[in-house]
């Protein structure tokens, strides 16, 4: 029975109230979770609050040195974390091993980051004038994690809050709060009480009522369009600074001159990474009418060949889904596609198993169109479905056909056709023949309905940070345009 974590120790829900953590391969019960509501909500964010003068008032090499040492430590325990992460997110081992190298290095990117500068010196005014900025912490971060990637998007969040002078408090998904919860015990424990406390529970009974919190200042959340959209209407009234990277329906233009095979193979790894359940999974591709045949046929066989299995198994290519209502939504978006006139070419059933895990074998369809809401809305599955184009400024047109605008990617080694490509397409990141891959260095984020905040990067350290103008003139004579006016 894990507690949550509350200045720098276990803390109990007031309730009493647990909730059960499954594995999503086989339904087994890892553990059970407090059930926080409303009144740990008051107790968590006045930990937080109450440490936040100290921790904003820290050196920043200070706060560097407490950032490497998370990093440190996320290394020491890293082959637990990558077991628990396997667990109860469902992804293969190989892939939580990336997310565990990720995290731990986006401390130490954001450690250095962080005590590079707080502002910059102004030209000013007149010659008796000092101008300069500051950039300060907000206050008590609200910081909101998805279950697809537990540590990678709490650690994209947590450490350029911390960097800035930021304290936290984190509620991670109702169904991957365990690894969030190791984390802070042995990674995270050398910080002051306080600086970050984790919060388990729902959103209803958590969530909305530490978003709605009075002293939460800022509110840094990875999730779906509609909670982004709930979680903007409640902190209106307090005018919160939002940090929302939310939905997507990437697109992936294949163009004439790509190789086949390797077009099916960085295809199917855009597209079922994470069993498809990535904000930038590709969702939409689009493939010359020319050479369709020589793309789709490679595709299937790539596809054909990939493994299901437990995510801790030798060999698994693709893990299960986390949910089963997550499943029920990809086989309706496969369903109603074929059901209009889609050709489903392989997969898009579940298969035997006899763990009965959340599986779902990829699908791969044909002869799809934009009025299909497996082309519109996100599917967050193992789908792929091939919309054919006959010139190429048609595939931007449609790639730019969404209310999303997370990312895009392109196959081709032709220069005009890309730059064609990343000058046109309206979205945040712009991948050319490597999709999915970010840089610590890279900002990321979306345009349109998958938010404009922006995470990584010089950006996302200033997502947490608010600035000060000071203009400081060093003579007190009296100003020739002050009252009275001749």
């Amino acid at each position: 029975m894990k507690s949550m974590w509350l200045n720098g120790g276990p803390g109990d829900s007031v309730s009493g109230a647990r909730t059960e953590v499954r594995d999503p391969a086989n339904g087994e019960i890892l553990d059970t979770v407090p059930a926080a509501r409303a009144e740990d909500v008051d107790v968590f964010v006045a930990a937080a609050a109450k440490a936040f003068p100290r921790w904003s008032g820290s050196v920043a090499n200070e706060r560097a040195e407490r950032l490497h040492q998370i990093a440190t430590r996320m290394r020491e325990h890293q082959d637990a974390l990558i077991e628990l992460l396997t667990r109860e997110e469902g992804k293969p081992r190989v892939e939580n091993e990336e997310e565990i190298e990720w995290s731990a290095n986006t401390f130490d990117y954001y450690a250095e980051l962080g005590r590079h500068e707080v502002g910059q010196v102004l030209p000013p005014g007149a010659s008796t004038q000092f101008n300069f900025t500051l950039k300060e912490p907000y206050g008590v971060v609200a910081c909101i994690t998805p279950w697809n990637y537990p540590i990678m998007l709490l650690a994209w969040k947590l450490a350029p809050a911390l960097a800035a002078g930021n304290t936290c408090v984190v509620k991670p998904s109702e169904l991957t709060p365990l690894s969030s919860l190791y984390l802070a015990e042995h990674c995270l424990a050398d910080l002051p009480p306080g600086v970050v406390n984790v919060l388990t529970g729902t959103g209803p009974e958590a969530g909305e009522p530490l978003v709605a919190h009075p002293s939460v200042a800022a509110i840094a959340f990875t999730g779906s369009l509609a909670t982004g959209q709930r979680i903007a209407s409640l902190a209106a009234p307090q005018m919160k600074k939002l940090h929302l990277e939310l939905g997507g329906k990437d697109p992936m233009v294949i163009a004439e001159d790509a190789e086949p095979e390797k077009a099916a193979r960085a295809l199917a790894y855009s597209a079922l990474l994470n069993c498809g359940q990535v904000c930038t999974s590709t969702e939409r591709v689009y493939i010359p009418r020319s050479r369709a045949s020589e793309f789709t046929e490679a595709l299937v066989e790539h596809v054909r060949s990939l493994r299901l299995g437990h995510g801790l198994q030798a060999g698994t290519d693709i893990g299960p889904m986390i949910d089963e209502r997550f499943l029920a939504k990809v086989e309706a978006h496969v369903e109603e596609a074929t059901a209009q006139g889609a050709r489903l070419l392989t997969g898009g059933q579940r298969p035997e198993s006899p763990t009965g895990g959340a599986f779902y074998v990829p699908a791969v369809l044909s002869g799809v169109d934009h009025s299909m809401r497996i082309m519109r809305e996100e599917t967050f599955g193992p789908a792929i479905p091939l919309m054919e184009y006959d010139a190429f400024d048609e595939a931007i047109a449609l790639a730019n056909d969404s209310q999303f605008g997370l990312g895009a990617s392109l196959l081709s080694s032709d220069p005009q056709r890309i730059k064609r490509f990343f000058q046109g397409v309206q979205a945040g990141t712009i991948w050319i023949n490597d999709p999915l891959t970010d840089n610590y260095a890279g900002p990321f984020g979306g345009m349109r309905l998958s938010g404009g905040s922006r995470e990584l990067g010089q950006e996302g350290l200033d997502e947490f940070r608010t600035t000060k103008h000071v203009h400081w003139d060093f003579s007190t004579e009296p100003k020739d345009f002050w009252y009275p006016y001749d």
